[in-house]
């Protein structure tokens, strides 16, 4: 999969942006605030039609403009695609080749991609709503059925939360609708758990292999799943039902009370071991780091045995947050193989002998120039 062209207008900082003939190693270097993160952002709004760096669209359109538009030439295996994105307040309309999309569901995976930014490391140290946005983001540009799931559960959640912020005091009359709400929450939610876990399966199977090599063979890696309810390795989807059903009736007194859902995959974790210790709580900063590098550095391989040809690398200032045999196992896994952009504020800061044939752009003010 390769990037050939992109065109942006008013994109964040970018009125008007044409670039053309990418190679496989792009370096886009400037100062800070000039537009560097902005082009992989506009790279990574493309692949799944929202940003990684904010959950309003609002903001990815210039200031006091009305719309934003995303184009690219993209070729795979099969050919050339056209992809076409246009954000605007009314919601966003995506094409494929000229012809628009019914749903954006059916627009995501037309390319796919690996962001690594410093706040990636956060996967590993943040909170489990990270951890959760990292694995639907993930499964969903693989799996487009993931989100059609994860969409109508989380509309399902708040209509759930709506009614438990009502019921206090007048459980009996609103338990028939609870129950057709507990019905629907529930079969969309197990099927977002069994997906998750075996994403988990697949991507633990990479990423320990990857940790291992970059560690030297001193350090085993383990991904687990941790839900709020049941197992984490039941996989029947009769039993996790089951399971989830029972747990909504155990908390339906503590739920009331609190007017909101306490189980199910919005509640669910994903943990990290080293060597059969946890590493967000007893990990040293560096096996944080190369458990996040390994993490990244298997989703490249699950996306390329998942769809038969490797995704686009976007590293957003990320080098120079790692140290150098860090940066060289990193170079090393790309090199030759994953068309990659690099944001980087200077080339000294990044390993340049390792960076060879790369493309230069420097950005400045929301140009860019060679």
């Amino acid at each position: 999969m390769f990037v050939k062209n992109i065109s942006l207008q008013q994109y964040r900082n970018y009125e008007q942006l044409r670039m053309d003939s990418f190679g496989d190693v792009n370096l886009l270097i400037g100062s800070n605030a000039q537009g560097k993160t902005n082009l992989l952002e506009a790279i990574f709004v493309l692949a799944l039609t929202k940003s990684h760096r904010t959950s309003k669209d609002r903001e990815l359109i210039a200031f006091e403009q009305t719309s934003a538009h995303i184009s690219a030439t993209v070729e795979k295996k099969y050919g050339p695609l056209t992809l076409d994105l246009m954000l605007s307040p009314q919601g966003k309309k995506a094409k494929i080749n000229g012809l628009e999309q019914r749903k954006l569901s059916e627009f995501i995976g037309s390319l796919n991609v690996v962001m690594f930014a410093p706040e990636d490391l956060e996967i590993v140290k943040g909170t489990p709503g990270i951890r959760r946005r990292f694995l639907d983001m993930e499964i969903g540009q693989v799996q487009p059925s993931y989100l059609f799931h994860l969409q109508q559960y989380q509309k399902i959640l708040i209509q759930r939360n709506n009614l438990l912020k009502q019921m206090w005091g007048k459980e009996a009359s609103s338990q028939g609708l609870l129950d057709i709400w507990n019905e629907q929450l529930v079969e969309h939610g197990v099927k977002i758990i069994r997906k998750r876990k075996q994403f988990i399966v697949k991507l633990q199977k990479w990423a320990e292999s990857i940790h291992h090599g970059i560690t030297n063979g001193t350090e085993d890696l383990q991904l687990r799943y941790v839900p709020s309810f049941g197992e984490a390795a039941e996989e029947d989807e009769a039993v996790l039902f089951e399971q989830f059903m029972i747990k909504l009736t155990q908390l339906k007194e503590q739920e009331v009370r609190r007017g909101m859902t306490l189980a199910g995959p919005h509640r669910d974790d994903l943990t990290f071991y080293i060597n059969g210790k946890e590493v967000q709580t007893y990990g040293s900063q560096g096996q944080q780091r190369t458990t996040a590098l390994s993490l990244k550095l298997a989703e490249i391989e699950l996306i390329q045995e998942e769809i038969g040809e490797y995704p686009v690398l976007l590293l957003d200032d990320v080098l120079s947050e790692l140290d150098p045999y860090r940066q060289t196992q990193l170079i090393e896994t790309f090199q030759s193989k994953v068309q990659t952009f690099i944001t980087a504020t200077g080339i000294e800061s990044l390993n340049a002998d390792k960076l060879k044939n790369a493309n230069i752009y420097h950005v400045h003010a929301g140009q860019v120039g060679s």
